[in-house]
């Protein structure tokens, strides 16, 4: 036990020794560290810790400007570090994974299943689907959305994909084509999105068969029929969730970048950026299911929008409730029987 004894009075000499030893050179920090900041105050009176406080809250002695507005004197804005790192961080990372994903799932529908095809033959009879005016203004906005689109992913995720396959020289002139077409199209897709949203609303109104048709619409890529009115409830989903909802999401949004001359400061545009980016994102991925099925998803389909005519039997199939207003007078303009025989639409009847 003496020895023992021993030890602990030989460890608390040694704590002992350290403390005194070490507690004079912390001092000689504490004070070398204070006796530095003084004298920096006094070389820099300007770079110290309260006077950049003081810059990013705006209002300070240390500056001033004769330009009034609302962010004239913040020099430094603490949210434009959270902005970036959200914009290249969550947005560029999900947002890409969600449109691969879409994409995969789209080519193995088709590869394993292929384009939803008619039943019967056509008939040869024609019936009109969509008139001019509907037509002209489904393709000024549909051009002016994939104008759009494909500038904005180039934005985006162009510095991560584009940018070491081409270079700085050549992406940075494809960077300045794609933000230069974004700006001015954006208007031309904004206008034409309003009157498409005038003009399609009536059509799709909830109506009965949308909740079957719902319940049911994964069987149509079996080739089960699912009579539904001028739009199935699928359409319906597209035309309320992605045209109205996000598309003018992304339009509001857009807006407030575009035109940064109305008072709005740098914390609304990057809140802004970060709304459009997202709701552009999703936007793209839902479209890219519209196309598809637009184009070589379902037979017939595009011709329909190309030339505003439908073959009887296709909107039996597919659209069987407005087929039958159509057949019982209940329907005006586009919707009106037409005697136009089979080999008027031939071209493009498979695309």
């Amino acid at each position: 036990m003496p020895g023992y004894r021993d030890m602990r009075v030989l460890v608390r000499l040694v704590f002992l020794s350290c403390v005194m030893l070490f507690t004079p050179l912390a001092w000689s920090a504490d004070s070398g560290g204070a006796k530095e900041q003084a004298q920096r105050q006094q070389d820099q009176p300007l770079n110290n810790a309260p006077m950049w406080r003081d810059v990013r809250g705006g209002e300070n002695p240390y500056q001033t400007t004769q330009v009034r507005g609302i962010e004239t004197k913040v020099l430094v804005q603490t949210e434009g570090e959270i902005w970036r790192q959200i914009r290249n961080g969550p947005i560029t990372i999900y947002g890409g994974w969600l449109l691969i994903v879409v994409c995969a799932i789209i080519a193995a529908i088709y590869f394993l299943m292929g384009s939803i095809k008619l039943h019967d033959k056509p008939s040869g009879r024609t019936i009109e689907r969509f008139n001019y005016f509907e037509r002209v203004t489904h393709w000024t906005m549909s051009i002016s959305f994939c104008l759009l689109g494909v500038t904005g992913l180039i934005i985006l995720f162009g510095k991560y994909v584009l940018l070491p396959m081409f270079g700085y020289t050549l992406f940075s002139w494809l960077a300045i084509l794609s933000k230069n077409v974004h700006n001015f199209v954006a208007p031309v897709f904004v206008i034409s999105l309003l009157v498409f949203i005038v003009i399609y609303v009536k059509d799709n109104l909830p109506e009965k068969g949308d909740l079957a048709w719902m319940s049911k619409g994964w069987r149509m890529f079996a080739g089960e029929h699912l009579p539904s009115g001028r739009f199935n409830a699928g359409e319906k989903v597209w035309f309320w969730l992605g045209v109205v909802a996000l598309c003018l999401l992304v339009s509001a949004s857009g807006l407030i970048l575009l035109f940064p001359n109305f008072e709005q400061g740098r914390l609304l545009m990057q809140q802004a950026n970060v709304i459009h980016a997202i709701a552009g994102v999703l936007v793209i991925g839902l479209s890219l299911g519209h196309i598809y099925m637009g184009t070589i998803g379902v037979e017939g389909a595009y011709q329909n929008m190309r030339t505003g005519n439908t073959d009887e039997t296709w909107a039996k199939e597919h659209h069987e409730y407005w087929y039958n207003d159509v057949m019982k007078g209940r329907r005006g303009a586009a919707g009106a029987a037409s005697a136009a025989r089979a080999a008027a639409m031939k071209e493009g009847w498979k695309l």
